[in-house]
Order: C-alpha cells, then structure tokens, then sequence
C-alpha cells in the first residue's frame, strides 16, 4: 500500500510517497481504507521537530525535550504522519461489534500519528465512530482534533448563554471549532484573525470579526465573559481590561508565565487565568459525531490535494495561505 514516509526532519519535500507494508488485523480492530486526512500544525511540526526552538513551542519549555524523545531527537521515529482521518472499514476483526465493513467512519489518532496512508489499522474502542451522513469525508477528516480539543477546554468556563466569548486565533482548527460550540452554547461570539480569513470566521457563524493586523481587541473598550486565546498570544495583563468583573482568560497553549499567572489568579475571586489540556475521549468524539448529525458544527474545506502533492499541502499551510482546512485526498479512484 502507498504511505507518505518521511525518515529525516526537515522541509515539505522529506515527505515521499512510498510503498509499505499492509497493516495486520487483530480481533479488536478494525482496517480502514482512508479516503481522507487533514493537514495541520501538528503534523508540520512533527515533520520539522529537530528544528523546533524553544519559542517557537507553544508548550512549557520541558514538554518540548520530553516531546523530541518521543518523536526521535535527530530523525524522526514515527515515519508517518496524519492525526485525523476519515475512510471506510474495509474489515473487521473477530471480535469487533460496533463495526462491520463498509461503515463510513472518522476518527482521530493524536501523538500516535500514522494516518497518512492507505489502510489503517486501529482499536474498535480508540478514537473512531461512524462518519455523519451531512458532512463528506474531505470535511470530516478535518473535524476531531480541533473539535476535541475546543469542546474539552470550553467545558473549564462553563459558558451560558447570553454570555460574551472572544475566541483569539479564530481561524485555526482549535479557534474555528471553539466559534461555533460557543455559538452552541448561546454566546454572543467575536473572532479574531488576519484579514485573508476574515470572511472564513464569519461563516462559522461569529457575530463580530476583528481583522487583528488593523485593530487591538484590547483597545476597542468591549469586555468579554471569556476570552479563549489559542496560541497563547495575549498575557493577562495585557487582555484584564477587556475581561468583566469575573472574566475567564483560557489559554489552549501555554507557557511557564500563563501558569504562574493562573496560580496568581486562582486565590481570587475575581477575573482569573485558566490553563489547562485537553484529555480526548471516545465519549467526547461521540459527542462531536452528535453534535455533527445536528449541524452544530461543520468544516469549510480550503484546499484538497492528492496523496502524491503531500510536499505542496504542507508548503500551502505553512506559508499561511489556507482560509479553512487542508486535507490530502487518499480516495480510490472511482
């Protein structure tokens, strides 16, 4: 079977196309034949580890050593790349029960990686459930990461509806999600992003857009229940005068200082920080596959590429060109 391999860090083109070994099957799993898989920061990441400086790793620096052992310090340990996929069961093992083949299905397979090829094998009780019928294989191979990882975060502010949300970093795969389950919940929603994506936010459904490179949401006199920051961009002393009286600031990613600023603010009873990551669970991608089926969430789809142009998805992301999502189409012909 084909699978985009790549066994040294570095720029798009490490990525080749190669053939590989056809996954086995145990009597807990089930094979996949992938239609589709997302293309995100994740995965450019991975794919440039070595690299990564200390700055640019939107974690606590020790995570990042910790991190570079578990994907390899100077070549890659996980040759294939690819988080979220969508495909079909092509078949099961014998004592699979929630599947049979020919089941649309979608899923989501973290640090473990490997999503990038043809067949794909995985756990019946892992992170994968039935596609919904309303969304192709293209947008829902971009839904789980962000769509797990917003809906785990939101739950840490309790949004009610009527509330104020500002969701800082709003045209990513975290930001994008985080939009629309805070529309979900009832929130009146302002997104924040850089003017080509704009009018990609705006038909997440946010009620108000800020274009960050012409205006400071900070400056702009409005106050928020929660601010979700998805990069970690804005410090609490810099975003406190646009929090109400017991405001949230939730980070998605986060540095040592974020974290001493939450144990600052956690004795108060007033406008606080929250760091905190996201623990997905089956139940949670239940949840998701739900709140799909019910058009509460969707994906807009920017550009698709086939399994053989990997090097060029990856280059068109991470020169910032993207106004959605990017997926890489492993469909067969026909």
């Amino acid at each position: 079977m084909k699978a985009i391999v790549y066994t040294e860090y570095g720029a798009p083109d490490v990525l080749q196309v190669k053939d590989v070994e056809k996954p086995s099957l145990a009597d807990n799993e089930i094979l996949i034949r992938v239609y589709a898989v997302s293309v995100g920061y994740g995965d450019l990441a991975a794919r440039n580890f070595k690299h990564m400086s200390f700055s640019e790793f939107n974690m606590p620096g020790p995570l990042l050593v910790l991190a570079r052992f578990d994907f390899g310090w100077n070549k890659p340990k996980k040759q294939i790349l690819g988080s979220e996929f969508s495909g079909v069961v092509e078949a099961v093992g014998s004592g699979v029960t929630r599947f049979r083949a020919g089941d649309p299905v979608f899923g989501y397979r973290g640090q473990s990686m490997g999503a990038n090829v043809e067949f794909l094998s995985v756990a019946e009780d892992s992170l994968v459930t039935h596609k919904p019928a309303n969304v192709t294989f293209e947008e829902a191979a971009s839904i789980p990461y962000g769509a797990l990882t917003a809906l785990n975060l939101l739950r840490k502010v309790d949004i009610q509806r009527g509330q104020k949300v500002l969701v800082n970093g709003a045209s990513g795969s975290i930001g994008s999600h985080a939009v629309q389950l805070a529309k979900h919940y009832g929130a009146e929603v302002t997104g924040v992003c850089g003017r080509p994506r704009v009018e990609f936010v705006r038909s997440l459904g946010a009620d108000h857009v800020i274009d960050y490179t012409k205006e400071d949401f900070t400056k702009n006199g409005e106050t928020y229940d929660v601010i979700f920051d998805i990069l970690g961009k804005c410090s609490f002393s810099h975003c406190e005068g646009s929090l109400k009286p017991h405001g949230r600031l939730l980070y998605a990613s986060f540095k040592t200082p974020h974290l001493l600023q939450m144990l600052r603010t956690s004795r108060s009873d007033g406008k606080k920080v929250i760091c905190a990551l996201s623990s997905e669970n089956r139940d949670d991608l239940l949840k998701v596959q739900e709140l799909i089926e019910a058009g509460a969430i969707t994906s807009i789809v920017d550009q698709s590429f086939p399994i053989e142009r990997a090097a060029d998805a990856h280059r068109y992301v991470e020169q910032g060109h993207k106004k959605g999502h990017v997926v890489l189409d492993l469909a067969p012909a026909g």
